[in-house]
């Protein structure tokens, strides 16, 4: 039984056609220019001013109802508690999927659109990369080929961040990542500071990891989460996709001689294209198949992509 399927009558999900979807909408308001919108999404990207009327208005709508649902049942507890000093602590949104599918965009999008509600709400964005063990730990484990697989991360920095964010303490701090150098960058740190909304992007971030067998409890990222979305495609077109992406790197970003990824631009496109495709298979696509594709279905809502790396279908887990 496939649970994700349109027409499997015992899913979690109820699926809705982009066009439908984007009905819901209602009357929220635009609020991002088309300048705006290219500046946001990523290389390769082609979100523009209609994929955002069409999907992520009625999205943002939708996370406004649960951020309002939450707000009221904090209020409810603090009665119930008698406890009217506690502080209303993040609404977080996880966002997950593969590279080069386009969670970066989506992140980014949501946070402006967020941030430009009525009541101007703190909203911050934070992605796992900066959580990454740096490369020095990384060669020394023998890790550097599992780069962003769930053990290539510092999982404690990860949990105590969360936690921190969770508990509402002032000013956590989040290591910084540079995909100039391919590294954490050494005592460089974002600071966040009890944000209405925390938006946090990664690969990863529905990663349940391994269930203790005495009972205790072992915290998982998502355990924090309040709503989780992953973006999802065809496993072809992610491939193609990041294909595509590389070789257009290779003729920008990777041309900068501090680039880690440098000497890629110096090869000709057959040579280049042929690492691309080593790194998409011995990796990335080991990865997608190993860790995320499994936690597809721990998501609240998936938005699917099709060929033109557009939304086609939407999944919302049912109440």
């Amino acid at each position: 039984m496939d649970q994700l399927a349109p027409t499997e009558k015992y899913s979690p999900y109820r699926f809705f056609s982009a066009e439908q979807w984007s009905n819901f909408r209602a009357d929220t308001p635009m609020t991002l220019s088309e300048d705006e919108i290219n500046r946001l999404r990523s290389l390769n990207d082609p979100v523009d001013l209609e994929e955002v009327k069409r999907i992520y208005l009625s999205l943002s709508r939708l996370l406004s109802a649960h951020v309002e649902a939450s707000q009221l049942l904090f209020r409810q507890r603090q009665a119930f508690f008698n406890a009217l000093d506690v502080v209303k602590t993040p609404f977080i949104i996880g966002i997950a999927g593969s590279v080069a599918v386009g969670k970066s965009t989506t992140a980014r999008v949501l946070k402006e659109l967020l941030a430009r509600w009525p009541s101007s709400p703190k909203v911050d964005l934070i992605t796992t990369d900066g959580f990454l063990l740096p490369n020095e730990v990384l060669r020394r484990d023998n890790l550097m080929e599992r780069k962003g697989f769930p053990d290539s991360y510092d999982v404690g920095a990860l949990l105590r961040f969360l936690s921190g964010i969770k508990s509402a303490q002032r000013n956590v701090r989040a290591p910084v990542y540079s995909h100039l150098t391919y590294d954490v960058i050494p005592g460089e740190f974002v600071t966040i500071d009890r944000p209405d909304i925390l938006i946090f992007e990664g690969i990863n971030v529905l990663q349940p990891g391994k269930l203790p067998k005495d009972g205790k409890i072992v915290p998982f990222l998502s355990d924090f989460f309040d709503f989780a979305i992953y973006i999802d495609a065809d496993e072809r077109l992610i491939h193609h996709w990041y294909i595509a992406r590389f070789m257009r790197l290779r003729e920008t970003a990777f041309r900068n001689p501090d680039s880690f990824f440098h000497r890629y631009s110096q090869l000709s496109e057959d040579a280049a294209r042929a690492i691309a495709e080593g790194l998409w298979a011995n990796i990335n696509l080991k990865n997608l198949r190993e860790n995320i594709v499994p936690t597809r279905a721990r998501a609240d809502l998936i938005l699917r992509k099709g060929a033109n790396h557009l939304v086609e279908e939407v999944a919302l887990r049912k109440l």
